[in-house]
């Protein structure tokens, strides 16, 4: 059983709903604005770079290098799988691009700063978790 079957689920609206059910697809989306092509996480009214208001959801590589991770031991709701790898990724489209996630597939002592990771996602309920294995 995957730690995040007890996950709480993020809330849908239509500022973030292209990017919570883009895996059902298998492509993770993001956010890009289309003035001046800055990606912009998490979902946004305003580019940050240039102001404008033309975002749009885009298909990214789903490619990424890992920058942070800390392992989770403890148990914060019953029946958790511990321990589990807690990592921030960054997204190879844009430097700065990031998500906060979880690496998956590996044992969590193998989880280290550097590695590259591809998406892969968990299906639950409406949405499609992004998570993160090691690439090959």
């Amino acid at each position: 059983m995957s730690h995040l079957s007890f996950t709480p689920l993020p809330q849908l609206d239509d500022a973030n709903r292209f990017f919570w059910t883009s895996g059902q697809t298998g492509t993770l989306q993001v956010l890009r604005c289309a003035d001046c092509e800055h990606w912009v996480h998490p979902p946004a009214p305003i580019c940050p770079v240039c102001q404008q208001m033309h975002l749009a959801p885009a298909a990214v590589s789903g490619m990424a290098t890992v920058q942070a991770v800390t392992i989770n031991h403890q148990s914060w709701v019953p029946g958790i799988e511990l321990p589990y790898a807690i990592a921030i990724v960054e997204l190879d489209e844009q430097p700065g691009l990031r998500l906060t996630t979880n690496v998956v597939g590996v044992p969590v002592e193998q989880v280290q700063i550097g590695q590259r990771v591809r998406v892969a996602f968990e299906h639950r309920e409406d949405v499609w978790l992004p998570v993160f294995t090691l690439a090959l």
